[in-house]
């Protein structure tokens, strides 16, 4: 706990959260990680001034742009929304806001880093395979834009209806994360779930996408090539050279400050300056203007007057697109992308520990770090975004490029979002961007999220024939089976219609099938931890937090209510909450160790106490 000038202490005194001092014993390969923790510039319970929380917010929210605007855009296809553009911004706008409202409750109440929510590609697969069912084909009539009236009602519940469906089952599907997070089960479930269950089931998140990606590239192939290249120039080329830009602080006054714009905004970069190119070939009329023509759906004027239609502000709130329903088809469907985007979150939850130079997150921080993203996905589905909420990898890499890490920033951009969000404007604005520059962006994003399942196997001895057999065998069995079953639907048929339902739905998920196989077959064939890779999975997302004396000062629950527990744990009629999964320990730190109050519980062992905890 390192004295510096960035927050105040009783008596004048004023101190920092930086924890940048390695406690004895731990092994030298962690001082690597650690210099980089003392090289930030601000650390997890820092606060940096507020005009550069403002900055810092505005990069975070740029940096989750490409994601946030992507799934409404895709899912629009899905819910024959392609031809109404107000419709699609709305989506954009809720998203927006639902992932600002997330954002503050899981840096607030959650897992307590700072860590950014929003839309997750692992519930897009089986919202899509949901919608691909028979009875939720959208109608002939809606893929031609001269019979759409988007005011008409029959139109509006054409896409409300599937919307519902949707919400119902994201909504039962969160409430499956929730009590996997407030029982503490989590813990159980990463026993059995290692890298050779993971790669797959990341890897065919992306390669399932192919077809959307290809089908909106394949609209201009020059203006999706042309964003490709960018972002690929951007984030790979241009990554190490900096820019400079003007700055100011009170020792230096004005003076230029480098930052590296490409490596943190290449996505935006990119789609911006192809926007821009596909403007101006759209306002010297070198774009076709028939729309039979190739290329035509390059133009930046097929929305119409969207942005004149939409309003200034718009509040989005539960339940806008009506009452959801619930179908078990649905739900499971989503308790399958569910299940992954946990696993998923808890690794990230170590990352950003690790960038924003905090200790490890602990076993009751995870607990409610996933029980939050839980309720995230149960807000998502209740104001109708048509996707649930995750932690973004892509702001806990922007962590280690800012070398900033206090989670005030991700608060100031979870409030920017929410604002976002309110203006219907900025959505309407986003919905312009021509349908092969999306596809150009979706080329880089879906082979990322592919080669990112993939890059778990290097903690697995790829050596062994057991392994390569079953990496192998669920990554084509993930898509062959959901290929075969698009291609002949009528195959399934049990005699219960539910049950069919419910099949449609799983076998035509790749990244369940997948998952499905990758889990089975890694903890049936014999081998040991060492070549499964549980150990190696073990020691890079399982520090011990009791090394870290810290860790209570950054994971407790805020406004001091876990003081208040510990005083109440002396009625005996309070004790129970001790049992809590996802509770701080209950030992308080006295005044004479902690003379600022700021290290409220000192960290004890979590209990074990799953069974309880689930009960309650």
């Amino acid at each position: 706990f390192v004295p510096s000038q960035n927050s105040s202490g009783p008596n004048g005194r004023r101190f920092t959260g930086r924890f940048c001092k390695l406690p004895q014993g731990l092994e030298e390969e962690t001082l690597s990680v650690e210099h980089s923790r003392s090289k930030l510039a601000y650390c997890v319970m820092d606060v940096p001034p507020w005009y550069l929380c403002i900055l810092l917010g505005v990069q975070h929210c740029l940096t989750a742009f490409g994601g946030l605007i992507a799934i409404p855009l895709i899912l629009s296809q899905a819910l024959c929304l392609q031809h109404d553009a107000l419709t699609q911004g709305y989506l954009i706008s809720t998203i927006f806001f639902v992932s600002g409202l997330c954002t503050l409750l899981q840096v607030t109440f959650g897992v307590r880093l700072p860590i950014l929510q929003g839309g997750t590609f692992t519930l897009l697969a089986p919202s899509l395979a949901v919608l691909s069912m028979p009875e939720w084909k959208c109608p002939a009539w809606t893929q031609n834009a001269s019979l759409v009236n988007t005011s008409s009602p029959a139109f509006i519940e054409v896409w409300q209806s599937r919307m519902r469906e949707l919400q119902g089952s994201i909504m039962v599907g969160s409430c499956f994360q929730i009590l996997v997070g407030f029982s503490g089960l989590i813990g159980l479930f990463m026993r059995f779930i290692g890298p050779l269950t993971i790669a797959p089931t990341i890897s065919l998140i992306g390669l399932s996408l192919f077809d959307s990606a290809g089908t909106s590239a394949g609209n201009h192939w020059g203006v999706a090539a042309m964003t490709t290249v960018l972002i690929i120039i951007f984030s790979q080329y241009l990554r190490d050279m900096s820019v400079p830009f003007p700055a100011y602080n009170k020792t230096k006054s004005f003076h230029s400050a480098k930052m590296y714009i490409f490596q943190i905004l290449p996505v935006l970069l990119g789609i911006t300056l192809s926007w821009l190119v596909c403007y101006l070939l759209t306002t010297y009329e070198v774009l076709p203007s028939h729309p039979e023509k190739y290329g035509y759906q390059a133009r930046t004027d097929l929305k119409g007057d969207v942005i004149a239609q939409a309003p200034w502000f718009r509040l989005p709130y539960p339940g806008q697109w009506g009452m959801p329903t619930v179908s078990l088809a649905g739900v499971f469907g989503i308790l399958a992308g569910v299940t992954s985007s946990m696993v998923e979150s808890v690794g990230d939850y170590h990352a950003c520990a690790r960038l924003s130079g905090a200790p490890p997150p602990p076993k009751h921080a995870i607990n409610r770090g996933v029980a939050m993203e839980g309720v995230g996905c149960l807000l998502a589905g209740a104001w109708g975004t048509g996707n649930g909420t995750t932690s973004y990898s892509e702001n806990v890499g922007a962590l280690g490029i800012t070398k900033v890490g206090s989670r005030m920033v991700i608060v100031t951009s979870g409030i920017l979002m929410v604002i976002m969000g309110t203006f219907g404007k900025i959505g309407a604005i986003f919905t312009t961007i021509p349908s092969p520059v999306i596809g150009g962006m979706l080329l880089v994003m879906f082979g990322v999220i592919s080669a990112a399942g993939v890059s778990n196997l290097q903690y697995a001895d790829m050596n062994s024939s057991r392994n390569i057999f079953i990496f192998g065998f669920s990554m084509f069995t993930g898509l062959a089976i959901p290929n075969w079953i698009l291609k002949n639907p009528s195959a399934i048929a049990t005699g219960l219609i539910e049950l069919d339902h419910v099949l449609q739905v799983l076998l035509t998920t790749s990244m369940f099938m997948g998952g499905f196989f990758g889990f089975v077959l890694d903890n049936t064939i014999p081998g040991s931890k060492r070549e499964r890779g549980l150990e190696a999975w073990s020691e890079a997302h399982h520090e011990d937090p009791d090394n870290f004396p810290e860790s209570s000062m950054v994971y407790n629950l805020p406004f001091s209510f876990s003081s208040r527990l510990s005083s109440s744990f002396s009625s005996s009629w309070m004790k129970w909450v001790c049992y809590l999964p996802f509770c701080p320990p209950t030992k308080s730190i006295s005044q004479e160790q902690d003379p600022l109050g700021i290290m409220e519980n000192k960290a004890k062992p979590d209990p074990p106490q799953i069974a309880i905890g689930t009960a309650l």
